[in-house]
């Protein structure tokens, strides 16, 4: 099957957002249960407990972040680009933020000492709120547009100094995107820890499901009115054989016009709103498995909304428009494209399967009474 080029841009599209929310639903997992163990965890045992849910599996999920980076990198290399002179230093604060957390998880339990362990588990915190938070905040400012433009030799110039470029990325629109971020991985961290930590801190987690979903149903849906009313988008009017040669305006509720245009793009935000509440209902009805699977849905529906809104720009820019970074002008060669697309449809299926045995080959309750009859040998 030879793809043409069109498809394959859009078919890479595709295939980015799986690759983002299943790191959302994943890694963000993990993320999620390390912002509410010291919490939820009321005692060493209980954050030990807390910890081992996730121990057989954190390190296999980050494999979704490196091939969601990678993927950028050779499907979008001019995003990849204008995205690390944009966002450098929140890219930095990501990536310390990250190391964090493998020291925490084979560090936390080296020494038998309160003090020790109480440093490793809030840096397990910073490790996993602060990625949760900037990804967010990133989601945020693409919508309002990135302050970048190319000249007439197609170089990437980013409006600000490297110091200062920070505080503009941190506007209360931005803000909001952070925080529903962290609110939808807190929700899907706590269902974890219903499934798999014993009755007591499932029973808080349960809590803390319920009140996140309705958090994050709440400010998502405070989001959308946002956009529609509050936010410039940014519309093609025509396009050109190169970045430089279209025509792109800015104008208000530009990113709602795809919902008229395409009606069925509305289960998006409808799981967006629909998966959290879900997940809350079901978690107060002490359905975690269900909750699970609606947690999931509610993250897919909140990336895709951003994703199908902005659709087909990836990156636009705010002082040069013409400038923006979409789909059909951002993208890698066809070779590149379709070498890459074959190998996903060969690696992505393996990854998968192997993904689901191991969870299902580790999968059973973690007990206080279980972490200290093997006390040596688990995190």
């Amino acid at each position: 099957m030879i793809l043409d080029y069109e498809t394959l841009q859009l078919v890479w599209w595709l295939l980015i957002g799986v690759l983002l929310i299943g790191f959302s639903a994943t890694s963000g997992m993990d993320m999620g249960v390390a912002m509410l163990m010291n919490f939820i965890g009321k005692h060493e045992d209980e954050r030990r407990v807390i910890v081992n849910t996730v121990a057989p599996h954190w390190d296999g999920n980050q494999v979704w972040l490196i091939t969601a980076g990678g993927a950028i990198f050779a499907a979008w290399p001019d995003v990849y680009a204008a995205a690390f002179s944009g966002f450098y230093l929140a890219m930095l604060l990501v990536l310390f933020a990250l190391i964090l957390r493998p020291l925490a998880f084979d560090y936390r339990a080296k020494i038998d000492n309160p003090g020790w362990r109480a440093k490793w588990d809030w840096a397990l915190f910073v490790g996993s709120f602060v990625p949760a938070l900037i990804f967010g905040v990133a989601f945020g400012n693409l919508l309002q547009g990135v302050p970048f433009h190319f000249d007439e030799m197609l170089r990437i110039h980013y409006e600000g100094s490297l110091l200062t470029a920070l505080l503009p990325l941190l506007n209360p629109f931005a803000i909001l995107a952070g925080v529903i971020s962290v609110a939808m991985l807190t929700m899907h961290g706590g269902v974890w820890l219903e499934l798999r930590a014993e009755n007591i801190i499932a029973e808080r987690a349960r809590k803390a499901v319920i009140g996140a979903g309705i958090v994050t149903t709440v400010l998502f849906v405070l989001g959308g009115i946002w956009v529609a009313s509050g936010i410039d988008g940014y519309r093609l009017v025509e396009s050109g054989s190169s970045i430089l040669g279209k025509t792109v305006v800015s104008e208000p509720g530009a990113w709602m016009a795809i919902f008229s245009a395409m009606p069925i793009t509305i289960l998006a935000p409808a799981l967006g709103i629909g998966g959290p509440l879900l997940t809350a209902f079901l978690s107060c009805k002490r359905r975690p498995a269900l909750a699970f699977v609606t947690s999931i849905l509610g993250l897919a529906g909140i990336i895709v909304t951003a994703g199908v809104s902005m659709f087909p720009f990836i990156m636009p820019s705010s002082t040069d428009p013409k400038s923006s970074l979409m789909v059909w002008d951002a993208t890698s060669s066809p070779l590149t494209l379709t070498v890459m697309f074959w190998a996903a449809a060969i690696f992505v299926p393996i990854v998968l399967a192997y993904t689901f045995w191991c969870y299902w080959r580790m999968w059973g309750q973690v007990t206080v009474a279980d972490i200290r009859e093997r006390s040596h040998s688990v995190y």
